[in-house]
């Protein structure tokens, strides 16, 4: 960032700080919800729940999915990387969706 443009857009310091306070959040967000370790204490307090008579079968298998679904997706962008295709911007939920599908074979 050169001199003048640094000078210009100091205004919007605060809102860059906000936004970057923002992508931290949703990083520690994501990490705690994608952690194989918690994803597996869930699955194990969940049997529990079953064994004891706390749920129903239908509900446990739902749960079951849920959570299993969790163990085996990725996110969408890794942790950290706060920055899209074009380096300058991030990357929201669609443009990763996007990418995977090219990346894949298919089309977006």
């Amino acid at each position: 960032m050169g001199l003048l443009s640094g000078v210009l857009l100091l205004p919007l310091a605060p809102v860059r700080g906000v936004v970057w306070i923002a992508d931290r959040l949703i990083d520690a967000a994501e990490a705690e919800l994608y952690d194989p370790g918690v994803i597996r204490v869930q699955l194990a307090a969940l049997n529990l729940a079953l064994d004891r008579g706390e749920i129903d079968l239908p509900q446990f298998e739902r749960e079951e999915e849920r959570l299993l679904d969790l163990l085996e997706r990725k996110p969408l962008r890794s942790f950290g990387d706060t920055y899209g295709p074009s380096g300058n911007s991030r990357m929201n939920r669609t443009e990763g969706a996007a990418e995977a599908k090219r990346t894949a074979g298919g089309t977006a």
